[in-house]
């Protein structure tokens, strides 16, 4: 089970990692005593990066007695979280997936958003995002044929959830996501890049 650290090792961790040169993501603690910390920058994340994070909180970890039985440093991956206010600052224009800890009327009453990024906007503690609705992958964006008359579980049709909120600019309060993480942007074409640096 994941869990989140203390809000003082964090900002320890935190300082540590932007010390060495590098951008801290994120922190949690995993079954087993596994500590996970994870890292980035902007011209991406090595072996070697993750080694020399290692090192140095194993260090500190040993000077401030925190307790844990395995260490792993990591980068975000393609699905990165977001995580603070200057997350989605940086990533404006890319997609993402949202959950929020409430049911958003804007977009017919769902908690789980899917869409683009159009930024961020207030000062800090009453931060706005900005997001424009799309369908979620996979989901069918109009019902066709014989099917399209049948009731799925949930009773709608489907697709009809997509073709509701698809396009839709909706705004709602950075305090209110519960969790975000990018969405995967794969371009297989030589030199292309997966993601908005």
């Amino acid at each position: 089970m994941a869990g989140g650290v203390a809000a003082g090792l964090a900002e320890t961790i935190g300082q540590t990692v932007e010390g060495l040169g590098y951008e801290y993501v994120d922190a949690e603690r995993l079954a087993g005593g596994l500590l996970r910390v994870t890292i980035d920058r902007g011209d991406g994340i090595g072996v070697a990066d993750c080694e020399r994070v290692s090192r140095q909180l194993t260090h500190l970890f040993a000077v401030e007695g925190v307790d844990y039985a395995r260490l792993e440093v990591s980068s975000p991956g393609l699905d990165r979280p977001l995580k603070r206010a200057q997350d989605y600052a940086r990533f404006a224009g890319a997609e993402i997936q949202v959950r929020l800890f409430a049911p958003l009327a804007a977009a017919g009453g769902r908690k789980r958003l899917h869409g683009r990024l159009l930024g961020l906007a207030g000062s800090a503690g009453t931060e706005q995002v900005r997001l424009e609705l799309l369908p979620e992958p996979g989901t069918p964006v109009r019902a066709r044929g014989r099917a399209a008359g049948r009731q799925p579980t949930g009773g709608r049709r489907v697709g009809q959830k997509s073709e509701a909120v698809s396009g839709v600019v909706v705004e709602f309060a950075l305090a209110d996501v519960d969790k975000a993480k990018l969405v995967p942007e794969l371009n297989f074409r030589a030199g292309a890049r997966s993601r908005p640096q």
